[in-house]
């Protein structure tokens, strides 16, 4: 079925969005949320691929950019700030598809934590499909950098070809470690602490995600030091943890990938989990 361009309003905004309507009728829908500083495309046309796999399946798509994203009107915002977005664009995902009483919201990054901020408090969300989630602090990013990167580094052939090429500026490099060495003992740091409540961030996403009562598919990349982070900060605390394991939480790991899933294999790959996942919802 034919592509629908949408204007859906917002607290005196009008967002764009379109509609991706599935080939036959469907009670569940998926409801595509953009995040860090792009529009709904996503990165490598990633959503527009996503959403025309997913409803050639039979699930009916909306992806929609925000206020003062794109196209949409409006002052530009994080993703502390789109709960009411996110609601109007499920208000009018409701109203334009015959029979859609569920809904599932797909988010990579800051967009995964908008959503599972957002899904509490909605009991039209059934399920969340969250993609290396965004806890960042000064701390944690550091602490992942120090884990994953250095040792990486040291390891890699590239590295040893650089030293024995008088190509490697030790004194810059122990700067640099120093220096994240410092950050991830600084016990987070002021922007740790975003928004109105003033709850550390990697906190309150996990209040968010051990509060939710709906499903969870969690894709996470093995070559991102985002999705690493929000593994460290999952390690740290029990309950976190025994949620990783919960019969309510499904991960899927693709190790070879990136922040974004930039390749077509790995770009179908998330593709394919998210279809055979929100089938099982339906």
């Amino acid at each position: 079925m034919a592509e629908k361009p949408l204007f859906i309003e917002c607290q005196g905004e009008r967002l764009l969005g379109i509609l991706h309507p599935a080939t036959a009728a469907a009670d569940t829908g998926l409801l595509l949320v953009v995040g860090g500083p792009q529009y709904r495309v996503g990165s490598h046309r990633q959503f527009v691929l996503l959403a025309r796999d997913l409803a050639a399946a039979g699930i009916p798509v909306l992806r929609f950019d925000y206020r003062g994203m794109g196209d949409s009107s409006g002052a530009a915002r994080d993703f502390e700030a789109v709960g009411e977005d996110i609601a109007a664009a499920i208000d009018c995902f409701l109203s334009e598809v015959d029979g859609l009483q569920k809904i599932v919201l797909w988010g990579l990054c800051d967009a995964a934590t908008a959503n599972a901020f957002y899904a509490l408090n909605d009991e039209r969300i059934v399920g969340q499909i969250a993609l290396n989630p965004w806890v960042r602090t000064l701390e944690g990013e550091a602490q992942a950098f120090i884990k994953h990167y250095y040792l990486n580094r040291v390891l890699s052939a590239d590295f040893w070809r650089k030293v024995l090429r008088f190509e490697f500026n030790a004194r810059g490099a122990m700067r640099d470690f120093a220096n994240k060495l410092s950050q991830s003992r600084s016990g987070g740091g002021e922007d740790a602490k975003a928004g109105a409540d003033k709850r550390p961030l990697p906190q309150r996403l996990r209040d968010a995600q051990l509060g939710y009562k709906g499903r969870t598919l969690l894709i996470l990349s093995g070559q991102d030091l985002t999705a690493k982070e929000y593994e460290n900060r999952v390690a740290e605390h029990t309950a976190w943890r025994q949620w990783l394991k919960a019969s309510a939480v499904e991960v899927r790991r693709l190790e070879e990938a990136d922040h974004t899933f930039s390749t077509a294999r790995w770009r179908d790959q998330v593709a394919t989990w998210s279809r055979d996942w929100i089938a099982r919802q339906s």
